[in-house]
């Protein structure tokens, strides 16, 4: 029976890929020294010519406990397009493998982690009829969404606190503004950013014509290629003015439509401080936040940074938010 154990534990362990060692705040398996007189049972698929039975049994007992379900992408009927979340599972066979080889050494031993991806995507949702407002809740990042289609003199400290921060994220541009600004575009992209499409004239999408509208989107997302080389991803509706059709449009060009959780509105000029308070109070896992290069975003992002780790966040960008991959302990 522990034969049979062994092998339908094995099958099941190698259905997912990508297995990763990962420590810390998932803890360790400890004392996992097979003990003198352990019972030993030939395997070819473990470290080593037979299997030590009770070191197995103790990893798998860890698995048991360790394991997190995935959770699907859907729509919900507020929050419209949600992403979905990988699951991870312990690496039964890696782990025990792990233990094999660093027997003896007298230290505990890191579980050997790996995801375990969710059945539903994005991209199995219908992206034609529904936006995207938010990342999953359950994904403990958040990603600020600045769009950009004037304050020039702003940016450049921005980007010089991002980079003290080792923070990447997505800057929505204009395309009437990168046509005027292509080595500002550039930099933008040269410190690692992530740059998207945030139409051409900064119309409200909503009152133009199927015609119109697209053109909109496709000089922004051609100019983004022939400028940038980047192939645009995502489309952010200029002061989130959209309607079915403006989704649609952006869904047959291969654009996702995505909007914002939580709103600086920096335009308005607020003081630094009013908006390190808002951000730090409200921002909670998935958000994406909206914000401009003006005088008041430009102050306050230290703050908001400081206000987003605080409460346990990673920031990236709109891609990583909205991805099902997991965030590790450890991780950024």
């Amino acid at each position: 029976m522990k034969d049979k154990k062994i092998a339908v534990l094995l099958t099941g362990t190698a259905l997912v890929s990508a297995a990763a060692v990962f420590s810390g705040a998932w803890g360790y398996v400890s004392g996992l020294e097979p003990a003198a007189n352990t019972k030993l049972v030939n395997s070819s698929s473990l470290t080593g010519a037979v299997v030590d039975v009770e070191l197995l049994n103790q990893i798998e007992a860890a698995a048991a406990k360790e394991r997190v379900e995935p959770v699907d992408a859907r729509v919900d009927r507020v929050w419209e397009a949600i992403p979905g979340y990988n699951g991870l599972e312990v690496d039964v066979e890696a782990t025990y493998n792990l233990a094999v080889k660093n027997r003896g050494k007298g230290e505990a031993l890191p579980l050997v982690y790996r995801e375990i991806p969710a059945k539903v995507t994005l991209n199995d949702l219908d992206l034609a009829s529904h936006p995207i407002y938010r990342g999953n809740p359950n994904k403990p990042m958040v990603s600020l969404m600045i769009n950009v289609a004037w304050g020039n003199e702003f940016l450049e400290p921005m980007l010089n606190t991002l980079d003290e921060e080792n923070i990447k994220t997505t800057f929505f541009l204009d395309g009437s503004w990168l046509k005027k600004n292509p080595e500002l575009a550039g930099e933008i992209v040269k410190r690692g950013h992530e740059v998207e499409n945030h139409a051409f004239t900064h119309p409200n999408m909503s009152r133009l014509s199927r015609e119109r509208a697209d053109l909109e989107i496709a000089k922004t997302q051609e100019l983004l290629k022939t400028s940038l080389g980047v192939e645009n991803k995502w489309f952010a509706p200029p002061s989130g003015d959209f309607n079915k059709q403006t989704v649609a449009i952006a869904h047959a060009r291969g654009l996702k439509t995505v909007l914002w959780t939580l709103d600086t509105v920096d335009w308005q000029h607020p003081e630094p401080e009013a908006v390190v308070q808002k951000i730090s109070s409200k921002v909670e896992p998935g958000f994406l936040i909206l914000m401009h290069p003006t005088d008041s975003s430009s102050k306050a992002l230290k703050g908001m940074i400081d206000g987003i780790r605080a409460k346990g966040l990673s920031i990236g960008t709109v891609s990583q938010t909205l991805s099902p991959d997991r965030i590790m302990p450890g991780g950024t």
